[in-house]
């Protein structure tokens, strides 16, 4: 997959899905993010063994991983995850961050809307995100898009500073997403993608 996309600003980017090739380029984006960032991330994307095995994991077909690139930096990072349990085939989760400078340009919605193509594609009926309880600003952009609140589970997770935090589950069933996308960009385009 390559596509260009035109954010708010008039910023060109590119949306590909990540190899191995972008390497190096994803560990400077991961090193380049604010600590408070990082702080909530699941696992340390600075340690390169790390990284380097969850691209090579996609290679198994139960994730999906893909990259915003603005000339030759990386500045987003999105990934749909696949259950590979019998109950859960129709779910997905999905997971993006992008980078400070190009924050509310309209990068991350259109991050989570090919993750959501994926996820229609792999005829996923309901996507899900998780994220802690200080992740306010994301729990915000899921609720207008159609993402309810299903539980909070209480010092769930342990941040990368060593605290614990309180796990945030969301759900949305695709077809939802798609109407509050649609109604949140009113008669904009874009849902020419789909």
């Amino acid at each position: 997959m390559e596509k260009v996309e035109i954010l708010k600003d008039s910023t060109k980017i590119v949306i590909k899905n990540l190899t191995l090739n972008d390497l190096e380029k994803i560990m400077r984006f991961y090193r380049n993010l604010p600590p408070e960032d990082r702080k909530y991330l699941r696992v340390d994307v600075t340690d390169r063994n790390i990284v380097e095995q969850r691209i090579k994991a996609c290679e198994l077909g139960y994730i999906i991983r893909i990259i915003a690139m603005h000339g030759d930096k990386i500045v987003a990072d999105g990934a749909l995850e696949l259950s590979a349990e019998e109950w859960r085939r129709h779910q997905g989760e999905i997971r993006v961050i992008v980078a400070k400078e190009f924050q509310h340009k309209g990068l991350g919605l259109i991050i989570m809307r090919e993750l959501c193509l994926l996820a229609e594609q792999k005829k996923l009926e309901k996507i899900v995100v998780k994220m802690t309880r200080q992740q306010i600003a994301a729990r915000t952009i899921c609720r207008k898009l159609g993402f309810h609140q299903e539980l909070i589970i209480p010092d769930y997770v342990r941040d990368l500073a060593g605290e614990t935090q309180d796990l945030v589950i969301m759900t949305c069933d695709i077809k939802d997403f798609w109407k509050e996308l649609e109604h949140f960009y009113g008669d904009s385009d874009w849902q020419r993608c789909r």
